[in-house]
């Protein structure tokens, strides 16, 4: 692990939107992301960099400024790509390096992670783990309904990362957004986010909330402790059962004999805890289900169906929900962009509609 503390700062969930962002719209997108990055670095360091980022509502309003829908998913996965173009050829100088994407580009996020790090000298397996892990825990240890399509992974060269990740969902049409920052917390599986940019959006299989933690020894236990055959004939018997209604207890798409390579797999390699257990390859989310449905039904200890995104983000809500509006935050990260823009090279032009758009963001 190597120092690496993580923390997941937010959720959001926006509407989807389809479609490509106009290339005209895109170019103008990268440059002045380009400028805004380098003002703040410049000012602040590229940590505080990841630390804005991993803000939900400063995200938000760092796509809003760049002239991008302020609620659709698209603000997440053009955002993210206008930033990693526009510091092409300056990672170094800024300390700040951009992996990873949308799609196909997503999966590479390991390797480019590698490639930075025999180019900046720095021991890419800790960044790597964090990578995995955190796209781990928002696809198999959160389940909420929304398949990962998006991850990109930014880190410094001293280590240093945020994560921010997108899942859609088809029968919804929304995305969710997932935010990671890499301090603070000590455990990716127990509680690693700190705030949530949404309302809840019906139920989920929660078992990094601290509720679950019984949960999570129990199936830890259940996967080092007992016989793959006895595991597979719970997991017959429970297809059988009429589950309760209030619970994410889904067995339609488990298929016991299926599950059973990987079961033996994780017997015969004994993790010692969750967080290495959801690391193990090959164990997913429908592993992690079976092993949950186990147990509750079997053994009587129940994980969280608590949404984690039933909390609102980092700057409060405006009904005062969880809690009233940071103030003083909130009016920290205005400055900051309003700052940032103010030292750009950009044309009169560009700079004066971004400093509306900024502008009417702040009377809101």
């Amino acid at each position: 692990m190597s120092g690496i503390i993580p923390t997941r700062t937010g959720i959001a969930n926006l509407p989807l939107h389809y479609g490509r962002v106009p290339p005209w719209l895109f170019d103008r997108m990268v440059k002045l992301a380009r400028e805004i990055t380098i003002a703040i670095v410049a000012e602040f360091g590229s940590e505080e960099m990841l630390r804005r980022l991993s803000h939900p509502f400063w995200f938000q309003a760092l796509g809003c400024i760049l002239g991008y829908d302020w609620h659709s998913s698209g603000v997440t996965t053009t955002l993210c790509g206008a930033l990693k173009e526009g510091i092409k050829g300056l990672e170094r100088d800024l300390d700040l390096f951009i992996t990873g994407g949308k799609g196909k580009t997503s999966r590479r996020t390991p390797q480019e992670i590698e490639s930075w790090g025999d180019i900046i000298s720095l021991n890419p397996a800790p960044l790597v783990y964090a990578s995995r892990m955190s796209a781990k825990v928002d696809s198999s240890a959160v389940q909420d309904g929304y398949q990962l399509y998006h991850h990109t992974f930014l880190f410094t060269a001293h280590g240093s990362w945020t994560v921010i990740q997108q899942g859609m969902n088809g029968d919804t049409c929304y995305a969710r957004r997932y935010h990671w920052l890499g301090e603070a917390v000590e455990s990716f599986v127990n509680e690693p986010h700190s705030a949530i940019l949404s309302e809840a959006m019906g139920q989920a299989l929660n078992l990094v909330a601290t509720e679950s933690n019984p949960a999570r020894s129990t199936i830890t236990d259940i996967a080092t402790s007992e016989k793959p055959e006895k595991i597979v004939a719970d997991l017959k018997r429970i297809k059988t059962l009429n589950l309760p209604s209030h619970h994410y207890l889904s067995t339609q798409d488990l298929y016991p004999d299926s599950l059973s390579k990987i079961i033996l797999s994780t017997y015969e390699r004994q993790p010692q805890d969750f967080e290495e257990l959801l690391g193990l390859k090959g164990v997913g989310a429908k592993t992690i289900r079976a092993l949950s449905l186990i147990s509750e039904l079997v053994h009587g200890v129940a994980p969280s169906y608590r949404d984690p995104a039933r909390y609102s983000f980092a700057h409060g809500g405006k009904d005062g929900i969880p809690y009233p509006v940071d103030r003083k935050t909130y009016d920290q990260s205005i400055e900051l962009l309003r700052k940032a823009i103010n030292k750009t090279k950009l044309g009169i032009g560009e700079k004066k509609e971004a400093m509306n758009r900024l502008n009417r963001l702040g009377s809101r």
